[in-house]
C-alpha cells in the first residue's frame, strides 16, 4: 500500500519496519471487509489504513505517515485512525503534534483541519524541488 500510494522517493516502504523499531513510535491500522467470502474471518478483511506516529521527546509528537488505500477512502479510516493517533499522544502528555502534509493533497489538508490542525509555514522543497509541503500543528493545552 506504501509503495502505491507515495511516490518513490515519499515511500517509507523500503524503512517501514525500521522506523517502527525505534524507539518512541507506533503503529494503528483499520482493516476494512473484502467482500469475500472465506472460511476464515481474519481472511475477510484487508488493512484500510495506517497512520504511523511518535514522540521524540515529552513535548513534541509527530504523524509520520497517514494513508488509507485508494477503494476505503471517503469512509471515516483516514479519520478514525487519526483521532486515535491523536488520542495515543495525549496520554503521553505530548504538547504539540506535528506533521507535514503537500498543499495539493486538498483532502488530507481538509482532514487535519477538521481536527484541529493549523498550518504553521509552507517549506519549498520539501518533498523534492518543485514539491513544497506545509508543516501543520496541533496543541494541546
Amino acid at each position: 500500500m506504501e509503495r502505491r500510494i507515495f511516490p518513490k522517493h515519499e515511500s517509507m516502504a523500503s524503512s517501514f519496519f525500521q522506523e517502527l523499531n525505534k524507539l518512541n513510535c507506533g503503529l494503528l491500522y483499520a482493516l476494512c471487509p473484502t467482500g469475500e467470502s472465506t472460511q476464515s474471518s481474519a481472511n475477510n478483511n484487508t488493512v484500510a489504513g495506517y497512520v504511523m506516529y511518535s514522540w521524540p521527546s515529552c513535548l513534541l509528537g509527530s504523524i509520520n505517515k497517514l494513508a488509507v488505500r485508494e477503494s476505503c477512502r471517503r469512509q471515516g479510516y483516514g479519520e478514525a485512525l487519526l483521532k486515535t493517533a491523536i488520542e495515543k499522544c495525549k496520554t503521553r502528555n505530548i504538547q504539540r503534534l506535528s506533521l507535514h502534509v503537500d498543499p495539493l493533497r486538498v483532502d488530507a489538508v481538509s482532514l487535519y483541519k477538521k481536527l484541529g490542525f493549523r498550518i504553521d509555514t509552507l517549506i519549498h522543497s520539501y518533498y523534492s524541488q518543485d514539491r513544497h509541503a506545509y508543516r501543520m500543528f496541533l496543541d494541546f493545552y
